[in-house]
């Protein structure tokens, strides 16, 4: 049974708020989880020695921090930044709609709707203001916590009311995260966790040494601006084909590949299915990944470039930490052959993602 304990983790700007953070507890595993973003901030995972090390990117601090020396009451930043500042998404839930909508435009029901354009010429992960940079509301369960809110109809401009919830619990060395849903019109909802995961530990330089397997026969080719083509090509004789596993580093350099960020389709049905497994010989740590969702985005921080720091000072450069974003497949809502997303009044969506950590 895993413990649940509540402190105060900061204060949004002009009264915005109070940023709690929520640690949850169990004999394997101890996950730091905020109501800025609903954002895992640390999951601790044991090795095969029995070391407990932080295995996701991120920061500890809501804000950037400032020192004044009290000599010469020159400014300087601290060591570590923040949550608040821009950032690629660490450890938030993304919505209404994870991943990219091509040119932010889509037709429901044959009305045109335009989104903010974000990451030209394309809406990514809900837009200017999406649900990793709004305060959510708690309220603690005997295992885990679970957040809520409203987003209003017309933010970012997507259509309807849509009421949110999501759930974390840990059961043993299984953090579960569970997202529900309920729409006043039809709108696209496409939810997921940004989690920038390295199983030797978030300050380890890159997971060039992390065997990674995904079960998954096909996959989405992309534009240059990472949109889906709208084929969906198999992944036997490619780079994509991580169906046995793969020592990533070298995986990469024999495909002469920059990374990935692209939509694996996978195998099963809406019930809980096998989706991908990482280990990390070194230190021993398996994470698996099971999903109710039709495909999971693995991406590999192609776009992390050093500057950030983070946690006791550690810093992220390309290639530092892996996603894997269990989702609805990217720009569904304009490609008629890829899974429905739309969400409609009477329905409710509700998908789950068990993360599963172990050693080997």
């Amino acid at each position: 049974m895993a413990s649940v304990t509540r402190a105060v983790f900061g204060e949004l700007p002009s009264g915005g708020g109070t940023v709690e953070k929520f640690q949850l507890q169990s004999d394997l595993l101890r996950v730091d989880i905020i109501s800025w973003g609903c954002t895992i901030t640390a999951l601790e995972v044991k090795d095969r020695q029995g070391r407990a090390s932080d295995v996701v990117l991120g920061f500890a601090e809501l804000e950037v921090r400032t020192l004044t020396c009290p000599r010469c009451y020159h400014v300087q930043h601290s060591s570590e930044e923040g949550y608040l500042q821009k950032q690629p998404y660490f450890g938030a839930v993304i919505g209404r709609v994870a991943n990219r909508i091509a040119k932010g435009t889509f037709k429901v029901d044959g009305k045109e709707y335009h989104l903010a354009i974000n990451k030209e010429p394309n809406s990514l992960h809900g837009g200017v203001r999406g649900f990793d940079k709004v305060l959510w509301t708690p309220r603690v369960l005997s295992n885990g916590v679970q957040f809520s809110r409203i987003s209003p109809d017309g933010e970012e401009g997507y259509p309807g009311e849509l009421k949110v919830w999501v759930t974390y619990t840990l059961d043993g060395g299984e953090l579960i995260v569970n997202y529900r849903a309920q729409a006043s019109q039809a709108t696209p909802v496409n939810l997921t966790n940004h989690s920038y995961f390295n199983l030797a530990g978030q300050a380890s330089p890159n997971i060039n040494d992390h065997e990674v397997t995904i079960e998954a026969d096909t996959y989405l080719p992309v534009d240059e601006t990472l949109i889906p083509t709208g084929e969906v090509a198999p992944v036997q004789g490619t780079a994509f084909d991580l169906r046995k596993p793969v020592e990533l580093g070298k995986h990469l350099q024999d495909f002469h590949l920059n990374g990935f960020d692209h939509n694996f389709c996978l195998k099963g049905s809406k019930e809980k299915h096998f989706c991908a497994r990482v280990h990390h010989a070194a230190s021993g740590r398996v994470l698996e990944v099971y999903t109710t969702q039709p495909g999971v985005q693995f991406y590999t921080g192609n776009f992390l470039d050093g500057t950030l720091k983070g946690k006791n000072g550690a810093v992220y450069p390309k290639h530092s930490g892996f996603c894997l974003e269990t989702q609805n497949w990217p720009d569904a809502v304009n490609q008629p052959r890829f899974p429905p997303v739309l969400l409609r009044p009477g329905e409710e969506y509700d998908h789950t993602t068990w993360f599963k950590f172990s050693v080997a």
